[in-house]
């Protein structure tokens, strides 16, 4: 069993001590956590700091017309999301929907946020009405088949998932999402089969593939990160890659029963600051799981 004494784990505003919870299941460490790749954590831009500036300045003008109001509030809350800002975003996103009820990218991002509170059928009704609004909303049966799968409708959520990856057989986030709802509902043999004809099938442009490739054990960590590393432009696209890396690889150990790894992978997921990216947005959640799996197991 990894050692993972190193790490203060700390979920919730509870401290696990997991050396003593993890299960038994042997799983090889191709190099300790603490000496992965870090990015530095994204910041509020000032562009971002300006936009908000002004938005606020506007907000005081009596002449505004409610739908011109609605749409004002709705994008003070997408740069509050981006920045974590998350209550902030929620207030102007409710907002947004008191002076113009039928926008379904309101909804849908609101849906999100009962998904990340684990308010599961409260999401799906928000997902729901993005898709009455507008059938055709992407992201909206993507997100429904995540929250879907968090609220183990795992039968639904691969229907969703499947007809959003068949819409887009290239897009390597559509093929990975399916294959966590069809592991839970099919097993890891046949899910895993599944997702490499998926890869075989597709062109491999998405830098994405190369997180399907580390689910199929084509490439070893150390070589992930080191692609990660080599084809990163910048220290932005640092920061995503490795938010997405870091979800994606705490997956794969959760599924191990090896906690302690998962529960390291997605703090580190969430160090970058990427709140925009749902790998961010789920880290929490997955953590908050963890620890109410713990609470509930007989101590060891």
């Amino acid at each position: 069993m990894r050692n993972m004494r190193w790490l203060p784990l700390t979920i919730v505003g509870s401290l696990l001590l997991l050396s003593g919870c993890a299960t038994s299941t042997s799983v090889k460490n191709t190099q300790p956590w603490h000496y992965l790749p870090m990015a530095v954590p994204l910041q509020s831009t000032t562009q971002q700091e300006v936009q908000l500036a002004r938005i606020d300045q506007i907000l005081l003008r009596d002449d505004i017309a409610e739908q011109d109001r609605a749409q004002i509030y709705y994008e003070r809350g997408l740069i509050n999301d981006s920045l974590g800002l998350r209550d902030l975003a929620r207030l102007d996103f409710n907002r947004s929907l008191s002076y113009n009820p039928a926008q379904p990218d309101v909804f849908n991002i609101l849906g999100v946020y009962f998904t990340q509170s684990g308010l599961y059928d409260a999401a799906y009704e928000a997902f729901d009405s993005t898709l009455e609004l507008n059938e055709t909303h992407q992201y909206a049966e993507r997100n429904r088949g995540i929250a879907l799968y968090y609220g183990g409708r795992y039968d639904l959520a691969v229907r969703d998932l499947l007809k959003h990856y068949s819409d887009n057989e290239n897009d390597s986030y559509r093929a990975l999402w399916l294959y966590l709802a069809e592991r839970e509902k099919e097993g890891s043999e046949q899910a895993t089969q599944a997702l490499r004809d998926r890869y075989q099938a597709s062109d491999k442009q998405d830098w994405g593939w190369q997180l399907a490739r580390l689910y199929l054990n084509d490439i070893s960590e150390q070589a992930f990160f080191n692609e990660v590393m080599n084809s990163s432009m910048d220290n932005l696209q640092l920061a995503e890659r490795l938010c997405e890396g870091y979800f994606y690889l705490a997956k794969r150990y959760q599924a191990q029963g090896d906690l302690g790894s998962a529960v390291a992978l997605y703090k580190l997921a969430m160090a970058g600051n990427v709140y925009d990216f749902v790998e961010h947005r789920y880290s929490m959640l997955e953590l908050s799981r963890i620890a109410q799996q713990l609470s509930q197991s007989p101590s060891s």
